[in-house]
């Protein structure tokens, strides 16, 4: 029987190796199942996240000997198929946008102290950003979020959608210039600068 594999093996390891013992590839669901998760809940809602996650796993299992065993991280590799998984799931998504879109959220009687000054922000904002993804194509809504949301840097997002970089870098630029169109010449996106003291 094998020793079970260490917990600082790459993923490209434990996939390699997952092709003669298939229960390895279990490290790879138990290291970034969470991750995928939070990226699906927040894209399709918590109540669909399960079976997509499921489903991105199952998919990333049954294709794991065309892994580029190069790359050991397998983070990119999977948000491309949950990327795909919820391109699936894509008319749910955009009701959900468009939900949140006409959602207002209403005005709560808190301090200053039990609110932070970006938390205020992000509510005031949520109804727009959501309006401003649902007009977006589904290509660069699955960019920006997998940039904004699942924190990936532009090589892995382009890794994970099977793009060029420079391609990612345009589409970004261009996404930019729509959400400060949709702001007025603003950009949400971007952190407030301090005023000088």
């Amino acid at each position: 029987m094998t020793a079970p594999p260490a917990q600082d093996t790459s993923d490209a390891v434990l996939i390699r190796q997952s092709l003669r013992e298939p229960e390895h590839f279990a490290l790879v669901f138990d290291r970034h199942s969470d991750e995928i998760h939070r990226y699906v809940a927040r894209r399709l809602g918590p109540e669909m996240a399960e079976d997509v996650v499921a489903e991105t796993f199952l998919t990333a299992f049954s294709k794991r000997s065309r892994y580029d065993l190069d790359r050991p991280d397998a983070r990119p590799w999977l948000y491309g198929i949950a990327t795909n998984a919820v391109r699936e799931h894509r008319r749910a998504e955009v009701r959900r946008n468009r939900m949140l879109a006409r959602t207002r959220t209403p005005g709560t009687v808190e301090s200053f102290d039990e609110r932070s000054a970006a938390r205020v922000t992000a509510e005031r904002l949520q109804p727009r950003l959501a309006a401003i993804l649902a007009r977006l194509s589904a290509a660069d809504r699955d960019l920006l979020l997998l940039i904004a949301w699942a924190d990936l840097s532009y090589e892995e997002a382009a890794q994970a959608l099977g793009v060029p970089v420079g391609t990612v870098r345009s589409r970004l630029h261009r996404i930019r210039k729509k959400v400060r169109r949709a702001f007025g010449g603003t950009d949400p996106m971007t952190t407030h600068e301090e005023s000088p003291a």
